[in-house]
């Protein structure tokens, strides 16, 4: 463009710089962005969103709020967006009490906040342990006319799950599902392993026949997850079928399945069994490199493959 005397425009900028901070490249963009105002070119809105944007991605969220402090001496209002990237930024760091204050601050100001806004904060209430917080903020979003969706209730998912409040969790579940919110892989995941982990081996398993039932395809993660519950309660020979149903579905089994039947099945004496997976584990090229394979060996006990 330049070297046909074409001048690049706000949009042009604005659309490399964005670009460059995706990619990390935080030096290239702030470059760019010096020659955008010595050609002429005034950032925007839109500009210096990418710029809080990319500076949050590298996790220098002191250096997005400084810009986004300094944006109205630009001449240049923060928009619903700019809020929203700083307050995700924030929450990301546990700063959650400055991100409700620019919630607040919204509010004043008689913005909207979006769905990215809400969700940023409800996860970082969560995250803070500070459920009771979030659930008010979710009666806000109703309130105003912000419907939830499923990234909102996962946090609550998961926040509930740590706080074995597995119940609320349970009916929390059906509940959304009767809104008409499809949970995904994740808020299931989320559920299926809190339960597991706290004991309701019966829970999960209904919870993961309702999940196939709605058509849903499992990930690695979700099956894990049950296959650990299974040999919790020294269900081998199911965790085992289900090893191999995640060969059947497209879900190929990872180290760490392998890792929790061997350990599992050594550790109550299955030795034939530990040695069959550790085999096909290797076969599988999931125990990489000597020193990986040599400490997993280690922690199973010396499991003779051989």
């Amino acid at each position: 463009m330049v070297m046909k005397n074409i001048d690049p425009n706000v949009y042009t900028f604005n659309t490399l710089v964005d670009a460059f901070f995706k990619d990390g490249r935080v030096k290239e963009a702030k470059s760019l962005l010096a020659v955008m105002i010595k050609g002429g070119v005034k950032p925007d809105v839109v500009t210096y969103n990418s710029l809080m944007d990319g500076y949050c991605l590298v996790n220098e969220v002191s250096k997005g709020k400084h810009v986004f402090n300094t944006m109205p001496q630009m001449g240049v209002t923060p928009d619903v967006q700019s809020y929203s990237i700083i307050i995700k930024g924030l929450c990301e760091l546990k700063m959650v009490d400055e991100a409700m204050n620019l919630l607040k601050e919204m509010h004043c100001k008689s913005m909207i906040p979006n769905i990215v806004t809400y969700n940023s904060l409800i996860d970082g209430l969560c995250k803070s342990e500070r459920i009771s917080n979030a659930w008010k903020l979710l009666d806000e979003m109703h309130d105003r006319g912000q419907p939830p969706d499923v990234i909102t209730y996962t946090s609550l998912f998961d926040a509930l799950c740590k706080n074995k409040q597995l119940d609320e969790a349970t009916a929390l579940l059906k509940k959304i599902e009767d809104q008409g919110i499809q949970p995904d892989v994740y808020t299931y995941s989320i559920l299926i392993q809190g339960l597991c982990n706290n004991g309701r081996l019966e829970s999960a398993k209904e919870v993961f026949r309702h999940f196939f039932i709605k058509g849903y395809h499992p990930n690695v993660w979700l099956c894990n997850a049950m296959i650990k519950g299974l040999c919790k309660e020294h269900l081998f020979d199911e965790a085992l079928a289900l090893k191999s149903k995640m060969d059947d579905s497209g879900c190929t089994p990872d180290a760490i399945t392998f890792h929790i039947l061997i350990s599992a099945l050594f550790e109550n004496n299955e030795k034939k069994k530990s040695q069959r997976l550790l085999r096909e584990m290797i076969a599988r090229g999931l125990l990489k490199g000597q020193r990986s394979g040599r400490c997993f060996l280690i922690n199973s006990q010396n499991v003779d493959f051989i």
